[in-house]
């Protein structure tokens, strides 16, 4: 069976000074399977856009600010990660980047910047716990992983550097 995954990306923005992280707090719906955990901002890419088109897309929708220097951080492919078993390819960026005043709030939840140190301690997908920290380090390898979910929950991890 090919493999056909639904192609997203998932960005952190950092503030000017890289002490913080910009982050959603998911608890705007409860219907939400992300609901009460905080993540970074992103989507489904639109048929018509490249991914850092896409990605820019995402974050001034989300956040109401313009990414001006991004950078690909790595990629994970997801298996069975959707409500439905689908399987999702996220594009992880590290936004340094932008202009203007970030919204207060997104359709999903506050937006809160959170200092870079206490990012690891928050309520996260259990997933993220893998890839955040070469996110969070200024010179890690670009990153190319695989994390099959069943249930919501990732069943394990692989991963290549270049």
């Amino acid at each position: 069976m090919p493999y056909q995954p639904i192609l997203a990306t998932l960005g952190y923005v950092f503030s000017p000074d890289g002490g913080a992280v910009l982050m959603v707090h998911r608890i705007a719906r409860p219907d939400d399977p992300h609901y009460g955990k905080f993540n970074g901002l992103g989507g489904k890419l639109e048929r018509d856009e490249d991914i850092v088109s896409g990605m820019r897309r995402e974050i001034r929708e989300e956040a109401g600010i313009d990414c001006t220097v991004l950078s690909l951080c790595g990629t994970v492919s997801w298996p069975g990660f959707g409500k439905q078993g689908e399987d999702w390819f996220g594009f992880i960026f590290r936004i340094t980047g932008w202009q203007g005043e970030p919204r207060p709030t997104s359709p999903e939840g506050p937006l809160v910047w959170v200092p870079r140190e206490q990012v690891m301690s928050l309520q996260l997908w259990d997933g993220d716990r893998y890839f955040l920290p070469a996110v969070l380090d200024d010179h890690a390898r670009p990153f190319h992983g695989v994390m099959p979910y069943e249930n919501g929950r990732p069943l394990g991890w692989s991963v290549s550097t270049l």
